[in-house]
C-alpha cells in the first residue's frame, strides 16, 4: 500500500511540476497563439515572395554568363534545362523555409510578442484573431486586394505606358537603335 501511495505522490508531483511548468509564463503560450492564429495565405504568400527573390538572385548571375557563353544552337535546349533546374530549386527552396518558420516564430515572433504586450493585450488579441469578423475578413481579402490592385493598375496604366515610352528615348539614345529586322524569309545579315 505505500508503494500505491508512494506511486501516487510521485506521480502527482510529476503533474504538478509540469501544469507549473507549463503555466510559469502565461503570456509565453498567448504568444505563441497569436502567432499561429495570424498565420495562413498572407504566410504563403511571404515564402513565394523569398523564393521568387532567391530564384530571381540566380537568374540575374547567370543571365549573362548565359548569353555569353552558350552557342546560339544550344541555347534553346539549355534554357530548357535551366527552366527545369530552377523549378527544381524554387521546390527545393519553398520546402527549405517552410521547415524554418516555426523556428523563426519560437526565436523571433514569440519573444517579440512577448516583449510588447501584457498576458491581458495577448489574450485580446487572440480573441480578436478568433473571431468571426476577422474570419470573414481574412476571407474576403483575396477579393478586396484583387478589386484594388486592378483599380490601380486602370488608372495608372496610361501614365505608366507613356514613362515607358519616356524611358525606351532614353535607353535608345544610350544604347543605340534597334538592329532593324530581317525581311520575311531572310536570314539577317552577319557581322
Amino acid at each position: 500500500m505505500n508503494k500505491i501511495i508512494s506511486a501516487l505522490l510521485v506521480a502527482g508531483f510529476t503533474f504538478s511540476a509540469s501544469g507549473y511548468a507549463q503555466t510559469a509564463d502565461p503570456k509565453l503560450e498567448w504568444a505563441r497563439k497569436v502567432v499561429a492564429l495570424q498565420q495562413g495565405p498572407d504566410l504563403d504568400a511571404l515564402v513565394g515572395q523569398l523564393v521568387n527573390g532567391a530564384a530571381q538572385d540566380l537568374v540575374g548571375t547567370w543571365t549573362e554568363r548565359f548569353e555569353t557563353t552558350v552557342p546560339k544552337a544550344r541555347q534553346a535546349k539549355a534554357s530548357e534545362d535551366i527552366n527545369a533546374e530552377l523549378a527544381k530549386f524554387a521546390t527545393d527552396a519553398n520546402r527549405i523555409i517552410t521547415a524554418k518558420v516555426g523556428q523563426a516564430n519560437s526565436e523571433a515572433l514569440v519573444p517579440a510578442y512577448m516583449e510588447k504586450f501584457t498576458a491581458d493585450e495577448l489574450r485580446q488579441l487572440v480573441a480578436f484573431f478568433e473571431s468571426p469578423v476577422v474570419n470573414k475578413y481574412k476571407a474576403a481579402t483575396p477579393d478586396l486586394v484583387s478589386a484594388f490592385v486592378k483599380k490601380l493598375v486602370d488608372i495608372t496604366q496610361t501614365d505608366i505606358q507613356a514613362r515607358a515610352k519616356q524611358f525606351d528615348a532614353a535607353a535608345e539614345k544610350i544604347v543605340g537603335p534597334a538592329a532593324p529586322a530581317a525581311p520575311a524569309g531572310r536570314a539577317p545579315a552577319k557581322k
